[in-house]
């Protein structure tokens, strides 16, 4: 396990490289000029000297050694400073980072709870109305936008029925909302999967025999087919908990919250190269994590898998 472990994490470093040259690229081909932005902002523009700013930034430097030092800056711990808030990127994310984690780990449970709930009963009852009200569901919630619905939740859960509110300190009763609305794409692509997973497992010649013992549905489909069709399931588990790491740029700008996605959202309109850069290469780390995790995971519910 330490090798398998030793060797994913050296497959990781060409990863994070190509990823931090990818996002180093990908901000400055976009429109605009972070010197623009600061002339605009500040009550001493027209004393403003751009080529100094522009000297202070380091972005009067050609677009190699531009990379090489922010590069060299990451591997001392340093991700450089916002230019927008004139801190450092590194206590930025560590200040909004909780609220993301809050967030995700809320829709996570969500989306745990729900897919499994629905695709268990989709499988035990296939071709019924049940099941195919389960995978029109499914296919509804795949289909509908996040912002759209953050949008129409708020408008009938928050301001016409006043069951949630808007704002206010962080609760539960703040965090749901978001979160349910954060969890519908994945439920229904968890639910989908785990109910052809379970379909074709429950053909295999060892739940027959564990059938013909005599023993009750719910042992046969819980101790014995969940387990392998739970493979797939983790895989896909995975992917959806990065994927919703990434849904928090729209909901938390549609709901108006603090966090890692509203951060990156100002950060990229506002040309912030730091800080851009800085929070990609956090959540692409973050991601690296979950897949590492989830392979080990693997040796744990089929003791069939071994790494070596």
């Amino acid at each position: 396990m330490l090798r398998y472990l030793a060797q994913r994490l050296l497959i990781a470093i060409p990863t994070l490289l190509g990823v931090s040259l990818l996002v180093f690229s990908m901000v400055r081909l976009l429109p605009g000029d972070p010197v623009d932005f600061i002339v605009a902002h500040s009550s001493h523009a027209v004393a403003l000297d751009r080529d100094l700013i522009r000297h202070e930034l380091g972005l009067d430097l050609p677009g190699p050694l531009q990379y090489f030092h922010f590069l060299g800056r990451v591997l001392r711990g340093d991700l450089g400073t916002a230019i927008m808030f004139h801190q450092p990127v590194g206590q930025l994310i560590a200040r909004e980072l909780p609220y993301t984690v809050r967030l995700t780990a809320f829709a996570m449970t969500l989306v745990t709870l729900f897919g499994f709930t629905l695709g268990i009963t989709a499988a035990l009852k296939p071709n019924s109305r049940l099941d195919s009200a389960v995978m029109a569901t499914a296919v509804l919630g795949v289909s509908m936008p996040e912002f759209w619905v953050g949008m129409l939740f708020i408008l009938a859960f928050c301001i016409k029925l006043e069951w949630f509110p808007i704002l206010g300190p962080e609760s539960l009763r703040i965090l749901f909302l978001p979160a349910l609305v954060l969890a519908l794409r994945s439920t229904a692509i968890i639910a989908r999967m785990l109910r052809s997973s379970l379909l074709e497992v429950m053909c295999e010649d060892y739940i027959r025999t564990a059938r013909s013992k005599g023993l009750r549905e719910r042992i046969v489909v819980m101790k014995h087919a969940m387990r392998n069709a739970l493979l797939p399931v983790l895989t896909l588990m995975g992917l959806q908990l990065g994927g919703l790491l990434g849904g928090t740029v729209i909901i938390e700008n549609v709901f108006a919250r603090h966090g890692i996605g509203y951060l990156a959202l100002n950060a990229i309109l506002q040309r912030d190269y730091p800080l851009t850069q800085g929070i990609v290469l956090v959540m692409a780390v973050i991601f690296v994590v979950i897949n590492l995790v989830v392979d080990i995971v693997y040796s744990y519910v089929n003791p069939r898998i071994r790494y070596g």
